[in-house]
């Protein structure tokens, strides 16, 4: 039920965010669309949609026309069922009021909770702790919207990154279930605060792209990269991961789903570590060229060599999909600021 509501919220917000927009000079226009040709199309909707060299040069010498030239119109057939600037730009301003107004309310929350300023409190009377009203609906919230994130998944524009997301979204929606049975809801708060600390920078990050504002959007990529760094692999592995690796196995002993709980916290800190190292990358180039650069998860394909000379004044760093799956939580994506 959460689910059904977390999907149409985000459907509804488009109502809101679109005026935005338009306001923005964000026009609904999509890639350059391939010419029509019934031969081309039948071979991509029924056969592949990236065709061999050898299926190349037949089609080469079925149409009369170069192989360039035949590569250029599946790359613009690919490109075409990508969604529109406007589009994504009405995801990201969805994800972007969630995830800071769930960042917000988890901070405002913790800051009067003992175990956020001592870990050992997690543990403290474990199992019998009490379930607040206030924690419980922060755990129902985080829950939904990340099972939406899985649903959409399918539905969205298949990514480079679509396995580790894949997994990503597992991890995530098996920790909050299993230490929401176990009662472990206490730690379980720490880490949903310290994961949504940089999504909405990377989500304001991505609203400034579509906007074109390329100063502002680089400066939020470096402060999301910044914190996702700090937060991921700074306090993550030696708060979160200190008290339920070490803490929890002193006070309480090694519990039966010990293995199982630390098992799924240690596999989001290798998906950390990727992800710090594809953020890392990109800033890289950013600071060697002026601005955020390509990122490996960019969705929309260049053509030819000519058109990625054209097109790189539209091209950017963040790559989103329609409905907005993050992440890198989605993360890091684009090519020089088209976006998703």
């Amino acid at each position: 039920y959460l689910v059904l509501i977390q999907l149409f919220l985000g459907t509804s917000f488009r109502f809101i965010a679109k005026p935005c927009a338009i306001n923005l000079g964000i026009q609904d226009s999509g890639p350059h669309r391939a010419q029509p040709n019934a031969i081309l199309e039948k071979v991509f909707t029924s056969i592949t949609k990236s065709p061999d060299g050898k299926r190349l040069e037949g089609l080469s010498k079925q149409l009369d026309w170069d192989v360039r030239k035949i590569q250029r119109w599946f790359r613009h057939r690919r490109n075409q069922d990508k969604p529109t600037t406007l589009t994504k730009f009405c995801e990201s301003m969805w994800r972007f009021t969630f995830y800071l107004s769930i960042f917000f309310y988890g901070i405002r929350f913790l800051w009067t909770a003992p175990w956020f300023w001592d870990t050992r409190q997690c543990w403290y009377n474990y199992p019998f702790q009490p379930l607040t009203s206030r924690l419980y609906y922060y755990y129902i919230l985080e829950l939904a919207f990340y099972w939406s994130l899985m649903f959409s998944q399918f539905t969205d524009i298949k990514r480079k990154d679509f396995l580790i997301m894949f997994v990503h979204h597992l991890a995530t929606i098996g920790l909050i279930t299993f230490s929401y049975m176990n009662n472990m809801v206490r730690v379980g708060t720490l880490v949903l605060c310290l994961h949504d600390a940089s999504d909405f920078l990377l989500e304001a990050a991505k609203l400034a792209n579509y906007a074109k504002y390329q100063r502002l959007c680089d400066a939020f990529f470096m402060l999301f990269g910044v914190v996702f760094i700090v937060t991921r692999l700074g306090i993550y592995p030696f708060w979160i991961l200190n008290t339920t690796l070490f803490e929890s196995w002193e006070l309480i002993g090694p519990y039966p789903s010990w293995w199982l709980f630390n098992g799924l916290l240690v596999t989001l800190q290798v998906l950390h570590v990727i992800w710090s190292y594809l953020i890392i990358r990109t800033a890289s180039k950013a600071l060697v060229r002026g601005k955020v650069s390509k990122d490996d998860r960019s969705d929309v394909e260049s053509s030819s060599e000519e058109e990625d000379v054209t097109s790189n004044s539209t091209k950017g760093i963040f790559s989103t999909s329609s409905n907005g799956s993050n992440r890198l939580n989605g993360h890091v994506a684009g090519s020089q600021w088209t976006g998703e």
